[in-house]
């Protein structure tokens, strides 16, 4: 099956309203990817095309795929059908006829699915009053046949063996009056695509929104006409009572009309999927002979692919008209005489063969549903220890519980990183071990801090030391000269005087301690180039073991970091 529901990745935010709004449990798959950004994606196998997401998401990151562009481009080349539902109205009700003429200049042939719809109408009833069907559950809605096809199955001995109005038309088409060109219909609903593909009597899905993106895009600007006017000059007749199938109830009031005492069931919206599940288990006695079901709150004419900016009142005043416009031509035209039989299903018998307009279903793949044993270490995995916390269902997740989410873990469509009560623990968690390494850290910083302070004490004292030792050699340096020079006078002396009286002996006397006392600076200087050398020493051994005490503080604070 062809992708429908697309996502654009770059878009998403993982916020999870997709899987919030989506009314089935497998449609989804949450990923956590590249810097613990979540993706949703879509499983297309699973993914009944109700468009609920679409609508959720307020992102962009979510839209749908349907064939406007291919339709579009055989224009010109293939006289292509057009299949045009009655939602047409309710969507653009100023502009539908001259949409519909656009097509007609580009050598369209313009259908109406009502007339569909009409064929649909007498198809049930001649069903039902050979007894050929039971109850059942309409299908006329894609959505809804791909929910019993995909997750309940049991349902499709249930679900009208009789094809949507789309598909009765495209058989009329095909088979009655055997027309071969391709088929595109053009409706609000996106899910359409499907049952094209299922059943391959229609070639072509196109969705009001896209095609007047496509006319925006294109610059072609179509003009406005009566809104009051409901009437269109089809190439098949139009439509009567069908006209008001794409509203809720619609194929209710159309039953009623030949079989008033028929018991009927409608309803609408996302809910319908939950209400089908009740339907399942219901006694057959207890259900209704129809169940009239549209995925699409308001119906039809409200679908995900009609771009409409059209509010519930105008939709249904509308509504209101086009039927009381059908019921106006069904009785003008004299297709329903006073007797109470309907011309109009006359003709039908005495044409069509109810067997030409019967369908089949696919039961999808079921998926293994866990038992609590297996859904344990998924809890564990949420860090959810205790029977609250497996019930906190707080729907964050977009799931409504949390051993839905557990299940939806289990099967590979989602995360435990994606549970918010898990992210919260984990996160309390890892801030709580930040904390106690930032005190640690602080600890090891100001004890660094200490022994850096001591470090610069004994730099410090090696620069005096080594001004001491500087000093000390200057002057140990001048000491010897004036010593070399006293002895080069002593030597000059005793050869000058070989032999000495009494004053030279003073004279010779006052020489020599001169140069004691020079030798004996020289001395003192030596002591104290040896004692600022020791005192370097001392300080290098006292900055060895700073800068041991230093790494080791380190070491340990890494230690514990890798712990």
């Amino acid at each position: 099956m062809s992708d429908i529901v697309i996502v654009k990745p770059e878009n998403c935010v993982g916020c999870n309203a997709c899987v919030r709004a989506c009314p089935v449990p497998e449609a989804n798959i949450s990923k956590q990817v590249a810097e613990g950004k979540f993706i949703t994606s879509v499983n297309s196998e699973k993914c009944v095309g109700c468009g609920a997401c679409v609508s959720a998401c307020s992102h962009g990151a979510r839209d749908y795929v349907d064939d406007t562009e291919a339709c579009m481009s055989l224009l010109g080349s293939e006289k292509l059908i057009l299949l045009v539902t009655p939602a047409i109205k309710a969507v653009l009700p100023n502009k539908w006829k001259d949409v519909l003429d656009w097509f007609r200049k580009k050598g369209c042939l313009i259908y109406d699915v009502s007339f569909g719809a009409d064929i649909c109408t007498w198809a049930h009833i001649r069903a039902i009053e050979s007894n050929q069907i039971g109850n059942v559950v309409s299908q006329q809605c894609p959505a809804v046949v791909k929910y019993i096809e995909a997750y309940q199955p049991k349902l499709l001995q249930n679900i009208s063996p009789i094809h949507s109005p789309t598909l009765c038309l495209a058989t009329y088409i095909r088979k009655y009056l055997r027309r071969t060109n391709p088929i595109a219909v053009l409706s609000p609903c996106i899910a359409a695509r499907m049952e094209n593909e299922e059943t391959g009597l229609v070639e072509y899905n196109m969705t009001i929104k896209k095609l007047m993106e496509y006319f925006d895009k294109n610059d072609i600007r179509i003009p406005t006409s009566d809104p009051n006017v409901y009437e269109y000059q089809f190439d098949e007749q139009q439509g009567q009572l069908g006209s008001v199938f794409t509203r809720p109830g619609g194929m209710r009031d159309a039953l009623h009309a030949n079989l008033p005492d028929l018991s009927i069931a409608n309803t609408e919206g996302v809910s319908v999927y939950q209400q089908l599940d009740m339907y399942a288990m219901m006694s057959d006695n207890k259900r209704p002979q129809v169940f009239d079901v549209f995925s699409c709150q308001n119906g039809c004419n409200m679908g995900p692919g009609t771009g409409s900016r059209q509010n519930v009142f105008d939709v249904s005043n509308i509504m209101k008209n086009v039927e009381k416009n059908a019921r106006e031509r069904r009785k003008g035209s004299g297709l329903f005489n006073r007797g109470g039989d309907d011309k109009l299903f006359k003709a039908f018998d005495e044409e069509l063969q109810l067997a030409d307009f019967i369908r089949s279903y696919r039961p999808g793949r079921p998926t293994m549903t866990p038992s609590d044993e297996q859904l344990q270490p998924i809890y564990e995995s949420m860090g959810k220890l205790t029977d609250e916390e497996r019930h906190y269902d707080c729907r964050a997740c977009g799931n409504n519980t949390c051993r839905e989410m557990a299940i939806s873990i289990f099967r590979g469509l989602n995360t435990p990183n994606n549970c918010i009560v898990h992210a919260k623990s984990v996160l309390l968690a890892s801030h709580s071990t930040l904390t106690n390494k930032h005190e640690k850290l602080a600890a090891i910083t100001e004890e660094c801090l200490g022994l850096s302070d001591k470090l610069m004490t004994d730099i410090e004292q090696i620069g005096n030391n080594m001004t001491s030792i500087g000093e000390s050699t200057t002057k140990t340096h001048e000491r010897a000269n004036v010593v070399n020079d006293l002895l080069k006078n002593i030597v000059t002396f005793c050869n000058g005087n070989p032999t000495m009286d009494e004053a030279s002996v003073k004279q010779l006397t006052a020489i020599l301690e001169t140069t004691i006392k020079a030798f004996g600076a020289v001395d003192d200087n030596v002591n104290v180039t040896n004692e600022s050398s020791s005192a370097i020493k001392k300080s290098i051994d006292q900055i060895t073991e700073v800068i041991g005490k230093l790494n080791a503080v380190l070491m340990e604070s890494e230690s514990q970091d890798l712990q």
